[in-house]
């Protein structure tokens, strides 16, 4: 007679590394249907709309940003009511329309709109695949696990901003880059709909077994915190919690910041469309390439002086670019800027993971992201501002200053909250 006991949920890459890879697919899906229109929509606001202030042209980045930290709230939220799949399938509805309304867009005002649903897409596909991961690996490999994902993700957007940069060079900058978009979210759809399962009942039996630190540091982030609790431990009281929201801010402040202001600022050399897309990839492809390695890293060295390092090489990078002028000044300042952000994006989703208690980790996660991806919208505002009283060079400079800051936050308030000793066996 067979056995009808439910199997109890097995922790660890090893374990499930079918699914873990299919969510590895799944994440590189979400970060194509960003890369599709990087490289082109600023193009596209100069030559076809005729836009030229700074600050106009910089709303698409502010709208998606903002909508996208929402839908980071209600990922985390819903995730942990109702369950991770759920939330995945309806986030790729929401890419649907994205490419046909950037396609036809007889305005700015439907990039923009497109953008807003573009941002629910990635609030609510991003967040639970990042979920999703840290539910399957357990409390071991965390690092490991973000590192992949977080490369998954960047490396498709620096790829398909290439071929999106190609294919407007060659075709024209609409429909032929958006198409991309179009074949990324029926694959998208097909895969979660099908073969993704479920994860929450790894969360559950990972908190069956959790075990308070012997510090006693956590005791406080029991598993019975409200919605108000975690929002506010992990935005503003908890220590390593709250300093990884801020520098994920700050961090896309930066990637914010580049969306809009470094195709502009690029092509003031009189580059090519291509040399242009080329330049923008290299950033999030070192960013994507490098957090195969430094989110492993961070599972043997520990997360804080990583991120520490990371936020003053963005620093470093950015100053390199404001005083570049030309295709290898800029490309230099590019690739550090990539590094940088390796060392940190996978880094502090391992701290929310270390910290969250995985009663409410998806919350925790969504709380964490809701601050990150704000930084997508002030640094949209800032750049525009800055950009367009100062110039384009000084918007770089100021946010050289920021990332400097919050190093130095980071440096003094984060504590080291990576623990090997009582991690689970690998597996």
């Amino acid at each position: 007679m067979p056995d009808l006991q439910p199997r109890t949920p097995q922790l660890g890459l090893r374990a499930n590394a079918a699914q873990f890879t299919l969510l590895v697919a799944v994440n590189a899906l979400v970060g194509g249907m960003v890369g599709q229109q990087q490289t082109v929509l600023p193009l596209l606001a100069g030559e076809e709309f005729g836009l030229t202030g700074y600050t106009f042209v910089f709303t698409y980045v502010a709208a998606f940003g903002v909508t996208k930290a929402i839908a980071n709230w209600f990922a985390g939220t819903l995730s942990d009511r109702w369950g991770r799949k759920p939330v995945l399938l309806v986030g790729w509805l929401f890419a649907v329309p994205v490419p046909l309304m950037l396609i036809w867009a007889p305005d700015w005002w439907w990039v923009v709109a497109a953008n807003v649903l573009l941002g629910i897409n990635q609030g609510l596909t991003w967040s639970t695949t990042v979920v999703m991961k840290i539910d399957l690996v357990g409390p071991d490999r965390r690092g490991l696990a973000m590192g992949l994902n977080e490369a998954a993700g960047y490396g498709a957007v620096a790829v398909t901003a290439l071929l999106a940069g190609h294919l407007a060079e060659q075709y024209g900058l609409r429909p032929a880059p958006f198409l991309l978009g179009l074949a990324y979210t029926a694959l998208a759809l097909l895969l979660s709909g099908v073969f993704v399962r479920e994860t929450r009942d790894h969360a559950h039996h990972e908190a069956a077994g959790h075990v308070p630190r012997a510090d006693g540091l956590h005791d406080h982030l029991h598993a019975g915190l409200t919605d108000r609790q975690v929002a506010l431990q992990a935005g503003l009281k908890e220590p390593a919690l709250s300093s990884a929201s801020q520098a994920g801010l700050v961090n896309n402040l930066n990637f914010g910041l580049s969306w809009g202001l470094f195709p502009l600022l690029f092509a003031t050399a009189d580059l090519g469309v291509g040399e242009i897309g080329l330049l923008f990839a290299l950033y999030p492809g070192v960013w994507g390439a490098g957090q195969l390695v430094t989110g492993a890293l961070s599972d043997r060295i520990g997360r804080k002086h990583l991120v520490t390092a990371g936020m003053a090489t963005q620093a470093v990078a950015l100053a390199v670019i404001a005083l570049g002028d030309g295709f290898a000044g800029w490309a230099a300042g590019t690739v550090l800027l990539g590094t940088g952000t390796a060392m940190v994006y996978p880094t502090l989703l391992a701290v929310v993971g270390d910290v969250a208690h995985p009663a409410w980790r998806g919350r925790a996660v969504g709380v964490y992201r809701v601050w990150r991806d704000l930084g997508y919208a002030v640094g949209a505002v800032l750049g525009g501002i800055v950009a367009d009283l100062l110039g384009l060079h000084a918007a770089v400079w100021a946010a050289a200053v920021v990332s400097a800051a919050s190093a130095l936050v980071v440096a003094v308030r984060m504590y080291e909250t990576h623990r090997p000793a009582a991690a689970a066996p690998r597996g």
